[in-house]
């Protein structure tokens, strides 16, 4: 982004102005002077730039001239409101701050990251090139670093994709009393947080494809005497692929302001040394701790072999983590109001299983949080895992539990417990609850039982951010099973202290950073209004191939809105209203004789013309876009409901009304 001509001199005359003001080439010849007479000495040698920037450095006199120029980078929000602390999609372009609306705090450090292109992504090697105007398949790129996100705009897909994007990115320092301390190369040397890259392939249907995964330590960048770096990161595949390479990206970063002094780079290297070496043997006591844990459960009963008991699983870059690290304490500021509503946000997040290339059993592949949300998609864990961390955040005491369902597959969800010993169970794909009543095996055999309601079979284990606990009573089946976590005869306990050591936040550096959750960026309302125009146009075009004539009832359109929302609000709390004011409307409005016919569907996309696929798919749905008759209206209303993460639940309606023949 470059200023207009009129734009930068209008810039260059104030910074003009304010240096005359500051009297700044007296204060410059003042410095000079007085290096020069230091120089003077035995140790005699030329007199660098570096060694007079140094002096205005020390001086003070850089930072009074920053002081009231500020700069800015655009529109920013607090992560705790649930939206990126900065622009997500509006990333800077140049490597210089930008003119905006936020300030650049003179007293913090940023470092500026850009990606100047990709190359080698070898899958797309014939890619033809996309016409003007073409609908083509996409590559975006993510960012997530110390609680900010970012997101590059979507280019083509090709053998070398045209990402050329720049982000600014903060760094805090760490401590009390010192948020507002600009870091220094000894405080940065020890910030172990990576940068997070997401790449995420986008198709002419939606659909996502997770490309590749990536955390990046930028801290090379400290022993650049020019502040500035460049090298080449080779991504890697995801899943199965997960040791083949995806493509390459070339990468930049610059600290801003640059650092006065560096640091070696033996000593950066040897911080990332010892940091491997301290995760590797806490992870290595952590197996050590699991096995013999393991072993003990087995000795309770040999038939403890069979249970589901899952320790540790694969992430997408193939690497076994402890289940427990997947979940965390997620707060999602004032995105979410309300534990159901946490639960219908992650139902509207799309199920698929890990693709696998051949036939056998399903590809494991538990994501991490960021890849799992970049993508928008993922399995039953990764649902589950991410309700869990929200329930957690609303001070509920929530447990993932794996096990299976009715029909033997393995499948995971949530669990809460109640302080009244209440066990709800949570369905993380559907939203949908159950109160959970255990079955007394013990009981006389005309004794009232409960009837089991929901869908799950058997559990092995359940665990959250910090407990995991194996089922060790007789029978692993959920309708016999006694949630009662205290007793150690139907639960055995890992260590409390064990888990901390390799899961709790900061413990070691192979752990991904929990990334905040984004506010939509969608607009409701005009993406419903969109919507419901490209229905209209492909019901009358289906209409016009059959030669029949289409007549739209705009007032009965409008009515159907209310239905829609109660739908919504039916599957956010349960509870189901407005109905019989629906029903009263369409009553008034169908005149007499008329009947009325509505078929109502939901979408987890909004892609109209898969959406009208899929409808025309249902024989109620093709009855009404293909209604014949006399004195035929038809109506369609369609109501966007945009969630975090841009997760949207798509509500359509279509409706006819025509003149009864007896």
């Amino acid at each position: 982004m470059s200023l207009p001509p009129e734009r930068a001199s209008e810039l260059k005359q104030i910074i003009q102005d304010h240096l005359i003001r500051m009297d700044i080439h007296g204060k410059i010849r003042e410095v000079l002077a007085e290096t020069v007479k230091d120089d003077q000495g035995p140790t005699h040698r030329p007199l660098s730039e570096a060694d007079f920037l140094n002096a205005l450095q020390r001086r003070g006199i850089i930072d009074d001239v920053m002081k009231d120029l500020h700069f800015s980078i655009g529109k920013h929000t607090d992560a705790e409101n649930g939206s990126q602390p900065r622009p997500a999609g509006q990333p800077v372009e140049k490597n210089v701050p930008q003119l905006g609306n936020t300030n650049i705090d003179p007293s913090r450090r940023y470092l500026y990251l850009q990606v100047l292109g990709g190359k080698a992504f070898l899958e797309h090697l014939q890619e033809p090139e996309p016409l003007p105007g073409q609908v083509c398949s996409t590559f975006t790129l993510y960012l997530h670093f110390r609680n900010q996100r970012f997101h590059s705009k979507p280019v083509p897909c090709a053998c070398e994709p045209d990402l050329k994007e720049g982000f600014l990115l903060e760094i805090h320092r760490e401590g009390v009393g010192k948020c507002s301390t600009m870091a220094d190369s000894t405080s940065m040397l020890s910030m172990c947080d990576p940068v997070h890259l997401v790449l995420v392939k986008t198709n002419t249907s939606s659909e996502t494809t997770l490309v590749s995964s990536y955390f990046l330590d930028w801290r090379t960048i400290l022993s650049s005497f020019s502040g500035k770096t460049c090298f080449a990161v080779e991504l890697m595949g995801v899943g199965s692929e997960s040791k083949v390479p995806a493509g390459v990206l070339t990468v930049s970063l610059e600290l801003y302001p640059p650092l006065t002094e560096t640091l070696n780079s033996d000593i950066i290297s040897t911080q990332q040394s010892l940091e491997r070496q301290k995760t590797a043997e806490k992870e290595r006591l952590f197996l050590v701790y699991a096995k013999q844990w393991w072993r003990e459960f087995l000795e309770i009963h040999p038939s403890h072999q069979s249970k589901m008991v899952k320790i540790f699983a694969q992430d997408e870059n193939g690497i076994n983590r402890p289940v427990c690290s997947y979940v965390r304490v997620l707060r999602a500021g004032r995105l979410l109001e309300s534990p159901r509503q946490a639960a219908r946000f992650v139902s509207l997040m799309a199920h698929e299983r890990a693709p696998v290339v051949g036939g056998g059993n399903k590809q494991e592949q538990w994501c991490t949080l960021m890849a799992f949300l970049c993508r928008g998609k993922g399995d039953c864990e990764d649902h589950a895992t991410l309700l869990c961390s929200l329930l957690l955040g609303f001070g509920l005491d929530a447990y993932v539990c794996v096990g299976t369902k009715n029909k033997g597959t393995a499948h995971t969800w949530v669990l809460t417990r109640g302080t009244d010993g209440s066990i709800t169970f949570w369905e993380s794909l559907t939203a949908h609850r159950y109160l959970h009543q255990a079955i007394d095996p013990d009981a006389p055999p005309l004794a009232p039982q409960p009837k089991p309601s929901s869908p799950y079979r058997t559990v092995g284990c359940v665990f959250n951010h910090q407990t995991f606990l194996a089922n060790c009573q007789s029978s692993d089946s959920v309708a016999l099973c006694v949630f009662d976590f205290q007793n150690q005869s139907r639960w055995k306990a890992m260590s409390i202290d064990a888990l901390k050591s390799v899961c709790a936040p900061g413990s070691t550096t192979s752990l991904p950073p929990l990334p905040p959750l984004c506010a939509p960026s969608l607009d409701a309302a005009a993406a419903s209004n969109r919507l419901e125009l490209e229905m209209r146009f492909l019901v009358s075009e289906q209409r016009k191939d059959l030669e029949l004539g289409t007549v739209w009832d705009d007032h009965l359109s409008y009515l159907l809105s209310s239905s829609l929302s109660a739908y919504e609000l039916e599957r956010c709390t349960g509870v189901s209203c407005g109905n019989e004011e629906f029903q009263d409307a369409v009553r008034r409005a169908v005149p007499d004789g008329h009947t009325f016919k509505g078929f109502p569907i939901h979408f987890l996309h909004h892609n109209a013309r898969r959406a009208f696929a899929t409808c025309l798919r249902s024989p109620f749905c093709e009855e009404i876009v293909c209604c014949r008759g006399d004195h035929v209206r038809l109506a369609v209303r369609v109501r966007v409901f945009v969630y975090p993460e841009n997760a949207c639940a798509v509500w359509l309606m279509f409706a006819c009304t025509y003149r009864s023949v007896l």
